[in-house]
């Protein structure tokens, strides 16, 4: 891995003409973080649009970078090094975004259950569901029952994204569920669990849509939920 990650970017990605060839590929190969901005920057400079960037370039390589990861190529830790490659991205593309239209999948709240304070899966997730083009609101970590609910009905999500790491935080999911059916808001949204505490049969238990084993497959989910 720090051989992967302390590499200088490749000849064949120097000699791409095609500027969102070239970022797709240093997402998916795991080039160097400076020479990665340095691309993302030359794009923007060659008046390529942000929307562009995103779609044809982050998205591109994640889809690439993901599929790696399910074969078995790659690892958590070099996945997370590609998500936060798109953080990168995201950071210098979004004051042009605000201003470019860009094509939006669906909405996802997303969260860490109370009791919980992990969140390197949800990042892993939310990072990659936004290069999928899903606007995703982070309640971050800790998050009640109550506070899912009204985000619900606040926001009007497609999906709410349950993250949970810890089995002593798994009846939170069950009563966060249970507080959508009461209030009839669980008919609109799509509920996904996801964290090494979830199961499929614990899905089943408490009536969750659906349990994803990874931030790839959760994406997944989400991609095809919401596809038109």
């Amino acid at each position: 891995m720090a051989d992967r990650l302390s590499v200088t970017i490749s000849s064949d990605v120097m000699m791409m003409s095609e500027p969102l060839e070239g970022i797709a590929h240093a997402i998916s190969n795991l080039e160097s973080s400076q020479q990665f901005v340095e691309l993302v920057t030359r794009a923007l400079q060659e008046k390529v649009s942000s929307v562009e960037i995103v779609e044809k370039g982050l998205r591109k390589g994640l889809h690439e970078l993901g599929q790696k990861y399910e074969a078995g190529e790659f690892f958590l830790s070099e996945l997370l090094y590609g998500a936060s490659l798109v953080d990168q991205a995201m950071t210098i593309l979004r004051p042009n975004l605000k201003t470019e239209k860009i094509e939006t999948k669906g909405r996802i709240v997303l969260g860490t259950v109370r009791g919980d304070i992990h969140d390197i899966g949800k990042n892993i997730f939310k990072m990659m569901a936004e290069a999928n083009g899903f606007d995703v609101q982070d309640l971050g970590v800790d998050v009640a029952p109550e506070r899912f609910s009204e985000s619900v009905g606040e926001m009007s999500p497609d999906i709410l994204g349950l993250s949970s790491l810890l089995t002593t935080t798994l009846s939170e999911i069950g009563t966060t569920v249970a507080a959508l059916e009461k209030s009839g808001a669980k008919r609109s949204v799509k509920v996904l669990l996801g964290g090494n505490a979830v199961t499929e049969s614990f899905r089943k238990e408490v009536g969750a849509d659906a349990a994803a084993v990874d931030a790839v497959q959760g994406v997944d989910y989400c991609v095809r939920w919401t596809k038109k």
